[in-house]
């Protein structure tokens, strides 16, 4: 599953350059209260044995399919008090203690999982999406979950916030997907959807071409755009938070505008190279960060 890898600790789902492991979950780092470590290392291994199950190997889609389904048989287990099955039974033990503990909701996890199986689904026929609300559905599973679980162990709860939090965490998956785009393409990954196909003139053949042309420039000017828009709608979320939660979440935010600003600079390039962040950006994202 695509995302986007941002300074630790991040949501989101969440963030620029890739990592090695789950991207759209923060690891546990100095910025993270000592409390809150265990709960988010416990929900990244969750996320990411399942990212691995649905995305990793050599596996077929009907065995990742099946995977996906007792890996969940085992998240519903341990949620009603149960034993997990001998597969994943340290991971889900840990899992368990921080649910209770926390109170963690079990159907934010549920929707990880769909997003999961969406994706084996979605890429085993090479499927599209149609328009943006049928995206924005799919950043509701894989992305906006991490962002809510987050505020959850925050002890953050009200409307305004989880919908702003909702937002920084879909403009973040989309910017992963825009800057993926030559690593998605032609892995059978189409993210781009239809509706913005065609009010470009672009055609799936162009953009699978991996050549940037006026058409194709001018459609990912158009989605960077979109998922700056998203960002700044959620982006007065990081300036009400108080403390180091605040902190992570400004550096959040300026990330993924920082990697639209690459984006931006490539003109259409972003078709066949991926940004990347270095030195200079890493600066600009913190004074940045310190302004807001």
């Amino acid at each position: 599953m695509a995302a986007v890898n941002l300074p630790p600790p991040i949501p989101a789902a969440a963030t620029p350059p890739r990592v090695a492991h789950y991207e759209n979950f923060p690891v546990a780092s100095l910025l993270c209260p000592a409390r809150l470590r265990a709960p988010i290392r416990a929900l990244y291994a969750f996320a990411r044995t399942a990212d691995d199950l649905a995305d990793e190997g050599d596996a077929s889609a009907g065995q990742r399919l099946a995977d996906l389904q007792a890996f969940r048989a085992d998240l519903h287990a341990i949620a009603a008090g149960g034993a997990p099955s001998p597969r994943w039974a340290a991971l889900f033990a840990a899992l368990q203690v921080q649910m209770q503990a926390h109170r963690l909701p079990q159907q934010l996890l549920d929707d990880l999982l769909d997003a999961f199986v969406q994706d084996v689904e979605m890429t085993q026929g090479g499927a599209t999406y149609a328009d943006h609300a049928a995206l924005l559905g799919y950043c509701s599973r894989s992305a906006n979950p991490v962002g809510r679980l987050l505020l959850h162990l925050y002890g953050v709860h009200d409307a305004p916030s989880l919908r702003e939090s909702d937002a920084i965490c879909s403009a973040l998956q989309l910017i992963n997907f825009w800057q993926d785009l030559s690593v998605d393409i032609p892995r059978g990954r189409h993210y781009v959807t239809d509706a913005d196909c065609t009010a470009h003139g672009v055609s799936r053949a162009q953009l699978q071409a991996l050549q940037p042309s006026a058409p194709t420039t001018a459609l990912l000017a158009a989605l960077s755009a979109h998922a700056r828009a998203l960002m700044l709608q959620g982006a007065p979320l990081a300036r009400r938070l108080p403390g180091r939660i605040g902190w992570e979440l400004r550096l959040v935010v300026q990330g993924g505008l920082r990697i639209l600003d690459r984006i931006d600079a490539l003109q259409g390039g972003n078709l066949c190279q991926r940004p990347t962040l270095g030195a200079r950006d890493w600066l600009v994202m913190l004074t940045r960060a310190v302004r807001m």
